[in-house]
């Protein structure tokens, strides 16, 4: 834990906390995302990194386990603003980390600008120029598909699930939460894949499709939140609506997959019974564990697969690692060559979650986290009492 001096643009001082925690390197490096938020305290971030741990060693490349970010918000911050402040998280961040020993990445309010100034920074100050953040744009040792890696891990983790049922993505009514990163190219590939993506949303309301998103909508969803960096209060569309306020689940509609892509705890007992109520039979958390307890028991009970956040959304971390060994080796592969290898992720962490589901005769989503505990907690033994 570490305080972050910077200067707004008026000449004024500012000071923020930021946070660094390292869970486990049992096997391989610390790797974890950083998020720039005001709801950002210590307890989130080791709630966060806790997960993280498991969720790495489903992906089955050597990552351990760690989580960082601050309670800055960039949301209104002009981009010298934001540089100063990453400039100044960095100057303290650099003691920690390095590309054999913690690599941290992106996360809530940390985007490609984010991931630039930090690594500009810690260039500056050690001088070489090596793997140590992930997320990092094509140009300067960046990985094909990392954008995009989230939310399309989540759809290939719902492909396989599907596939196991010999049913098809081909149709199914979708309501996606949120408009960032992973409910952006959770909605592209959906799309692409045939299903009908019927809602996005942000902290100020909902957009509803009653037909579906078409790529062009979803593309000027992007553009709202990654060029204007506006609300989606800003949508033009002949079609759809916005609805201020809501949340997403609370659309008059039926549909057959909840995707929930914003944040933590964004679907409650009384969203699940709404969810429950309009259909719903397959819900995956793009988002890092947005459903909270009560929610889950009523998914379980009404018969509601559940994709946890540990296996669903670990399609970003894992091409965070592709980029990581792409660095090592100073190589950089086709969007072609990362994707197949996304795919054969996702399709590895559902089959280690569904075996352990099987084997222990619980929920997939409890299945994904023993294969996860199984593999962090055998190496930790074999490597003895460090």
């Amino acid at each position: 834990m570490f305080r972050v001096p910077w200067m707004d643009d008026e000449g004024t001082i500012r000071m923020n906390r930021g946070y660094r925690v390292q869970f486990s390197s049992a096997i391989g490096p610390y790797k974890g995302g950083l998020r720039f938020h005001p709801s950002v305290t210590l307890s989130v971030i080791k709630f966060l990194g806790f997960e993280q741990c498991f969720k790495n060693a489903l992906t089955t490349l050597p990552m351990g386990g760690g989580k960082g970010g601050t309670d800055f918000n960039p949301k209104g911050k002009s981009d010298n603003e934001v540089m100063r402040f990453c400039q100044s998280f960095m100057t303290e961040l650099h003691k920690h980390i390095g590309s054999t020993t913690d690599v941290p990445a992106g996360d809530i309010g940390v985007g490609g600008r984010e991931i630039g100034y930090l690594y500009g920074q810690y260039k500056r100050l050690e001088n070489e120029f090596t793997g140590v953040l992930t997320g990092k744009a094509m140009e300067w040792g960046g990985s094909n598909i990392r954008p995009e890696a989230t939310g399309y891990g989540c759809v290939y983790f719902g492909l396989e699930v599907l596939k196991d049922q010999s049913d098809s993505i081909e149709g199914k009514r979708c309501l996606v939460s949120g408009s960032g990163n992973v409910a952006q190219y959770a909605a592209e590939k959906l799309l692409q894949l045939g299903a009908v993506v019927l809602t996005m949303s942000d902290s100020n309301g909902y957009i509803y499709e009653p037909e579906g998103f078409t790529l062009e909508q979803v593309h000027q969803v992007m553009h709202i939140k990654n060029v204007v960096r506006g609300s989606l209060k800003d949508y033009k569309s002949s079609t759809g609506k916005f609805v201020a306020g809501q949340r997403c689940w609370n659309v008059d509609t039926k549909a057959d997959i909840a995707l929930p892509c914003a944040t933590q705890n964004e679907i409650e007992y009384e969203d699940a019974v709404k969810l429950v109520s309009k259909g719903v039979k397959l819900v995956l958390e793009g988002a890092n564990m947005p459903t909270d307890a009560e929610a889950i028991r009523h998914f379980n009970k009404s018969g509601v697969i559940l994709g946890a956040a540990k296996a669903a959304n670990a399609g970003g971390v894992a091409v965070s690692g592709l980029e990581m060994a792409q660095n090592a080796g100073m190589v950089t592969w086709s969007f072609e060559q990362v994707n197949d290898r996304l795919k054969t992720i996702m399709h590895d962490i559902y089959t280690a979650s569904a075996d352990a589901a099987k084997e222990f005769n619980v929920t997939l989503a409890e299945g994904a986290n023993i294969a996860g505990f199984e593999k962090v907690a055998k190496a930790m033994l074999a490597q003895g009492c460090v």
